[in-house]
Formats: structure tokens, sequence, C-alpha cells
């Protein structure tokens, strides 16, 4: 069998560069070792992980807000295998629709182990052991990221006791005690979920902020926000060893610039501490792709490799691991393979931090902009001063705008408080094409919205907000 193009790893940055290249006329096939497509994101990431999001907000709303609202139930009770059966229904869900999707667009599903066999050729090894090797104008290596753990320190993952996030996702029993080691999306993401249900949670992390590259005023106003939802942070910290301690775990960490160590005890510790590429069983090697000094694919603005008619995206080459980045990657090299002019901004990916509040960033932070000596202007409004914030019971947080001194150009928007992974978009669009501090303002916001707040913080920007 031949194929215009072959796509290794069905995950949001494979299985779209499959569908769009498949839309543009390619004749196309996907290799997954899964038995589901939707990689990490979908089957043990994103999809579900906002699925118990949502669930433990809702549980932690019933407990502390209807009231204020003039609903009066009792104190709502925890069903968490309902809870976990809802995340798994949504998986499934999203799963069958990526199954469904590769039938309607008739791309050919070759299930095992993809490798490149040498130019032109990837060889799939199944369960069975059998293996077939297909003939291709063009290989995208589209395998994602795994775990990366501690640095130095050998973590021994269990997925019951010492887990990563995918074993976070399951737990059976709401842990007394959680230690989450990384203060990071993913940590934050489930600790907080595990804290809504009434987990002790401790978050120890080396960098003296959470949040890592995030803008900096935004990082510690939500750190305060998590504070007071019961949330402990150790930040600083260097953690020097992870293991098994009676029924439960500790971890132990010193501070980063030196001093004594401390020990924490824990029923569960989630370690979570980022991602790695995905290389292993590729056959990089044997064909000569290079890797950088991280491990990731090497590729140039177009996505090739250093080897004729091999491509990369998504987590396994250079630049945020970001779902919707991989996406975007997917989308511009089937473009690409279709002689069009493919091509993604790296300028205007957004962030969203999925916790309550969530927190949602695109373009530069502030440190960034006074790094590179750019002068700029801020625009900040607080939802505590937006009438619907206020009648929704969701005035924490605050909407921050960027925007260059001379040209008015946005740089930057950062926003911390309810619906932000919603809200951001409109400032993408705004910095997509090259938009000012000004058009937003000027532009007609529907009332009473959230996304007055936007406006609000563009009109501090150029002038001054109305609303105070």
């Amino acid at each position: 069998m031949s194929y215009d193009l072959v796509v290794i790893g069905t995950g949001p940055g494979g299985y779209v560069c499959a569908i769009k290249a498949a839309q543009l006329g390619l004749k196309t096939a996907v290799v997954e070792k899964l038995p589901t497509h939707g990689g990490t994101c979908v089957n043990v990431g994103c999809i579900p992980s906002k699925a118990l999001l949502h669930a433990t907000e809702m549980f932690a709303e019933a407990g502390h807000s209807f009231a204020d609202l003039g609903i009066e139930i009792s104190k709502p009770k925890l069903n968490l295998k309902q809870m976990l059966a809802h995340k798994t229904k949504t998986v499934e869900q999203n799963t069958k629709g990526l199954d469904f999707l590769m039938k309607k667009n008739k791309i050919d599903v070759l299930r095992g182990v993809g490798s490149i066999a040498g130019k032109g050729k990837v060889t799939v090894k199944g369960d069975d052991g059998k293996e077939q090797t297909v003939e291709t104008k063009n290989i995208v290596i589209a395998t994602g990221s795994t775990v990366a753990g501690i640095p130095g320190v050998e973590v021994k993952f269990d997925e019951k006791v010492i887990v990563s996030s995918t074993g976070a996702l399951e737990f059976g029993k709401v842990p007394g005690k959680m230690v989450v080691v990384g203060g990071g999306v993913i940590g934050l993401e489930l600790g907080s979920v595990w804290a809504r249900l009434g987990a002790e949670v401790t978050v120890v992390e080396y960098l003296d902020k959470i949040l890592g590259p995030m803008d900096a005023e935004v990082s510690k106003q939500f750190q305060r926000m998590l504070a007071k939802q019961g949330l402990t942070f150790k930040l600083g910290q260097k953690v020097t060893d992870v293991s098994k301690a009676g029924k439960g775990a500790k971890v132990t960490f010193e501070p980063a610039k030196g001093g004594d160590a401390e020990t924490i005890e824990a029923d569960v510790v989630l370690v979570s501490t980022g991602r790695k590429p995905f290389t292993e069983g590729l056959g990089l090697d044997s064909v000569g792709v290079e890797l950088d000094d991280r491990g990731r694919v090497k590729t140039d603005k177009h996505f090739r490799t250093n080897v004729e008619g091999v491509y990369a995206i998504g987590d396994v080459i250079a630049g945020p691991m970001l779902a919707h980045k991989a996406e975007d990657e997917g989308m511009a090299v089937a473009e690409i393979l279709a002689g069009q002019a493919g091509h993604v901004n790296y300028d205007v990916i957004p962030s969203v931090v999925y916790t309550s509040p969530e927190v949602a960033s695109v373009g530069k932070p502030e440190e960034e902009l006074k790094e590179a000596g750019v002068e700029y202007n801020v625009g900040k409004f607080a939802f505590s001063a937006n009438g619907r914030a206020r009648a929704m019971l969701h005035t924490d947080g605050f909407v921050k705008i960027l925007a260059d001194k001379k040209t008015d150009r946005v740089l930057g928007a950062h926003i911390v408080g309810f619906g932000a992974g919603e809200m951001i978009h409109e400032a993408a669009v705004l910095m997509e094409f090259s938009g000012s501090s000004e058009d937003l303002a000027r532009t007609c916001h529907a009332h009473p919205t959230m996304s007055e707040a936007v406006r609000e913080a563009a009109l501090g920007a150029f002038a001054k907000p109305i609303h105070s």
C-alpha cells in the first residue's frame, strides 16, 4: 500500500494533521499503538481532567455558594464512582468521535507501533507481533510526550500511591493528604480537583513562583486565591526523594538556594514536573533524524527534519507542549504538503489553567517586556467591579492588557477569573491581526457580560477605564 502521507501518532497534532491532509486530497494513513485515538490529551490528559474539574467545581459551588443565591439544599454528598464514570463517558464520547472522523475522511488506520524503516517507508508492528511496511511520500512524526519525572531523582510510579497525572485521575477514594510535586498547570489543576473534594493538598515547587513562565502578578494573585481554597505552597524547594512510606509515601525537599531538608508524608504523591518528547522506538537513529539537546526532533520553520520527506509536530518538537499548538502545526504541515502556505504564529498561542478561577494568557508577560526593554502601557480591570461577575458571585480576579507604548499594539493579555479560558480568545484574535488596545476598547461589548472587563482593561491601556 502506498500513501501521500503517513502520520505516526493520533494525538491532537496527529489526527488533525491527517484529517486536514485528507480534506486537501492527500491519500492518508495514521499509525496508532493505543486502542483509541486522541493520545494523552483525549485519553488521560486534557479531556478527563476537565471533566473532573467541572464536576468538582459544581460540587464546591453546591456546598458553598448556593445558599447565597437563595438555593437551599442539604449538604452535597460525593459519589466519587459516578464522578469518575462521568469522566470515562466523556473520554469515550471523544474517542468515538475521532473514529467517526477517520472513517468520514477515508483515512486508513494502521494499529500498532510505528517506526521509520527508511526513505518513504513506515513499519507497523501490531500487538500480535506481526509487521507490515507501507510506502509513503511523506511521514509526519506526531508521537507527543511522556512523563518527565524529577531530574536527578529516581521516582517509581505505581499509579496508586506515587502517581503521574494518569494515576491522579483514577483514585478510588479521596486521599486525606496529597503532595503535588510541581506547581505548573497539571499539578495545580489536579491538586485543586482533590482539594475541592476534601484532600489536604501541599504543592512543592522548585521555582519561587507557581505557573513558571506566567506573568508574575497573575501568578502571585492566583496563588493567594488557591491558598484561600486550602492549598499549601512550599516554593523555592528542590525535591530530593519521593518514596513509599507505610501505606502512603513521603517527599523530601530542601531549599533550592541551600538550607535544611524537610520531609512530608502523605497518602498520595502526584509528580507533575513536566513532560519529555516521546521518540523511543521510532527508528530515528537508523534513518539519521537529528534531535536537539533536550531530545526533541529538530525541524526548520516548515516542520521539516534533516531527512527528506520526514516532518515532525507537537510535543515532540520545540515550543510549548499544548494540544492546540500541536493542532495548528498539524494543519500547517498538511497545507504545506498540499502545496499551500501553512504557518503557525507562535506569538499568539493562548495558554489556560482550568482551575477555579481559571487563568488564561496570550502573548508576552510583563517581565519579558521589561527584560527586552520594550516600553509598554498596562491596563487592568478587576472583576469585583463587573456587574455580571457580582451577579454570579464570581468576582475574584482581573484582566491585564499590555500594549506597546508607541504603537498601542497589544503585546500580551492575562486574565484570572471565571471563564478566563473563553475570554482570552478575543485578545488572541485581536493580536493575530496586530490590533491595538484602542481597537479592542472601541469594540462594543454586550452588557452585562464578564467580557466587559476585557474592554475596560483595554480602555485602561490607552486611556482610562469607565467603571473603576
